[in-house]
């Protein structure tokens, strides 16, 4: 690992970073703390770039409020009041903190509260100026800078499955969030990233937040790993960033296109284990006379199952100008601003592109003959964390796959939790024209069933087989039970695979 450019605190001072979030939970700096002082409103602005709201409600002298505007809001703090708080001493010789002219010290790093899914207090370490996120552009300009962390961090590592493994992959790890969360339920831990100061940065966040050290190495994607090394996990949220030049490692791949994405998952499957998830957020083109779900169906590695969720669309203005601002180029002049728009807009017509889909990615390796490929729309809103519902996606794959049509009639089924019905129709009318059921739980689906659908539907609780309610509701409507055994296994494989019925155990 090369040496960062810009000083950070030391690696070799575990005992003082242990000193150090001691000192932070003595003084509640935490995400529930830091909630309590600042009031929602103040909190919610600080994820969109506004510090105002947080520097107003800290300018008491108490621990709490030093802390926040030290670490979090890049304000210099008297030594005395620092001194009253941390080790700060150590904190200066470790590199947390330095000298800022007369009676002040300040950070060296952004330093952010974060809940872990257990309740945990966790911190996550960025450059300066890099700990909230927001549309009002990064706090550095420098090529290399480390962010802290935004939506799509906390989007991939609610929808990450979280079951034990034994050994978990990091890909572009940045500041380490995602290696934070892989050490709790991981063996082993390894961490890349192409970005030689993310990666010191990633080890500060976990020895700040006494999580175990993970397997650091630089190199791009599968550089680092070794040819004979696989995972039972595999997370990234990558430079997914479709841009006519690399200007930031943090968001610019460096590759043509979505060629990095592709790249990416492509190259996954060999690394995985039978049975291991790879998991990540991508972009993708959206290219003249190209259906985007033939594209990324070309992606998805030979041997896994995959599941792929579109969840946003934007056009190339409207992309072009998100990382522009996200850059903070927006408030450069005006000129630059227009060449660089210039220059995107001059890349995506050269590739015949007409917008950009931004979503998940998840495979599972299972090395199965004919395997389950999935890819759909879905901008609706979801109940986070969703990794156990990317795992059961995985587990009715593997039901459906074993099971044909006679063997489906003779299985049990349990209408899953929290899912109601709907009938739609005109006021007043005997009949409803359709009937929708709707979850409200995981992906909150709805999907349209017909009447013997919502009656099947609404007696499954595991007592009887389907075949035999199948026969009840037949009696019911007057319907040849034949006829209506041979047309109705579709629409249970609809339900078992959205999530509505669950097979029985």
């Amino acid at each position: 690992m090369s040496t960062p450019s810009r000083t950070l605190p030391s690696l070799d001072r575990t005992d003082v970073a242990a000193r150090l979030r001691d000192a932070l939970l003595g003084a509640s700096f935490t995400a529930d703390g830091l909630l309590d002082l600042l009031g929602a409103p103040a909190y919610a602005a600080l994820a969109r770039s506004e510090t105002v709201p947080a520097l107003r409600a800290t300018r008491g002298d108490t621990p709490l409020e030093t802390l926040v505007r030290l670490f979090l809001l890049q304000q210099p703090v008297l030594h005395a009041r620092v001194a009253d708080v941390l080790p700060l001493d150590a904190c200066l010789e470790a590199g947390w903190l330095v000298r800022a002219g007369g009676d002040e010290v300040a950070a060296t790093v952004d330093v952010r509260p974060y809940g872990g899914p257990e309740g945990e207090d966790w911190f996550i370490v960025s450059d300066l100026g890099c700990a909230v996120g927001g549309a009002g552009g990064i706090g550095s300009r420098e090529e290399d800078v480390v962010l802290g962390v935004g939506g799509a961090s906390t989007t991939l590592a609610g929808i990450t499955v979280r079951t034990p493994v034994g050994s978990a992959l990091d890909l572009g790890t940045g500041s380490g969030i995602q290696a934070l969360h892989a050490a709790q339920h991981a063996t082993r831990v390894t961490a890349t990233d192409v970005n030689a100061r993310a990666l010191h940065i990633a080890a500060l966040t976990l020895a700040l937040s006494g999580a175990p050290a993970a397997d650091l190495r630089q190199g791009s994607l599968f550089e680092p790993v070794r040819d004979d090394e696989t995972f039972d996990l595999i997370v990234s949220n990558p430079p997914f960033v479709i841009s006519p030049g690399a200007r930031l490692t943090y968001r610019d791949g460096g590759m043509g296109g979505d060629d990095l994405c592709r790249t990416l998952v492509q190259g996954s499957g060999e690394r995985l284990n039978v049975g291991g998830f790879a998991q990540f957020l991508a972009n993708w083109q959206h290219v003249e006379g190209e259906d985007w779900q033939d594209r990324l169906r070309s992606w998805v590695p030979r041997g896994c199952d995959a599941w792929i969720v579109q969840r946003e669309v934007q056009d190339i203005t409207q992309y072009s100008e998100l990382w522009l601002r996200d850059a903070g180029d927006h408030r450069g002049d005006a000129a630059g601003y227009q060449a660089r728009y210039d220059a995107w807009l001059d890349e995506f017509e050269a590739r015949k592109v007409r917008a950009v889909g931004f979503g998940w990615i998840a495979l599972r390796r299972t090395d199965a003959g004919e395997p389950s490929i999935t890819i759909e729309e879905w901008p609706h809103p979801v109940e986070q964390p969703l990794g156990d519902t990317v795992r059961a996606h995985f587990d009715r794959v593997d039901y459906l796959r074993a099971h044909d049509d006679a063997a489906l009639l003779a299985g049990h089924f349990k209408l899953a939790a929290e899912v109601v019905q709907e009938q739609v129709g005109l006021p007043g009318a005997e009949d409803p024209e359709h009937v929708v059921l709707r979850q409200n739980r995981g992906m909150r689906r709805a999907t349209r069933v017909d009447t013997v659908g919502a009656g099947f539907a609404g007696v499954c609780d595991g007592t009887l087989s389907a075949g035999r309610i199948l026969d009840a509701i037949a009696q019911l409507v007057g319907e040849d039970p034949v006829l209506l055994r041979d047309r109705t296994p579709a629409q249970i494989r609809l339900l078992v695979e959205q999530g509505f019925l669950e097979p029985g155990r």
